[in-house]
């Protein structure tokens, strides 16, 4: 395995557990903003958003009745999905970057040298 799937591989794993078992200990407390609309007697104007029936809404996950449960598998739920959504992006922008490069004018004279010869033509030293 190279060493950037391992660090990718060891990131995801880091991840996974901060959501899953670190939010075990998050404080069940109102937010600073929750806090402050409390302190200034505005709270009663609060309305639910437009996304407070999703499945993850309020940092839990819907039809867990054990809040630490809940929160810590909508964390784990919320990781995958970031994953899913970052790594099906790149690999989108990937395919179509590299459908650019192969589809590039023959006529370009950058495009008719080999990476070894760019090399040489900025460093005729053929420094690197």
């Amino acid at each position: 395995m190279t060493r950037t799937r391992t660090f990718v591989l060891v990131g995801v794993v880091v991840a996974l557990l901060i959501a899953g078992v670190g939010s075990w200990y998050a404080s069940s407390s109102p937010d600073g903003l929750e806090a402050t609309a409390a302190e200034q007697g505005f709270d009663h104007t609060a309305e639910d958003s437009a996304t407070a029936d999703s499945p993850l809404a309020d940092y839990s996950l819907a039809g867990v009745d054990d809040a630490r449960l809940s929160g810590g598998l909508a964390g784990v739920a919320g990781v995958l999905l970031v994953l899913l959504l970052a790594g099906g992006l790149t690999l989108a922008l990937r395919r179509r970057s590299a459908g650019t490069r192969d589809g590039a004018d023959p006529r370009d004279e950058a495009s008719t040298h080999d990476v070894s010869s760019r090399h040489e033509v900025d460093d005729p030293a053929g420094r690197r």
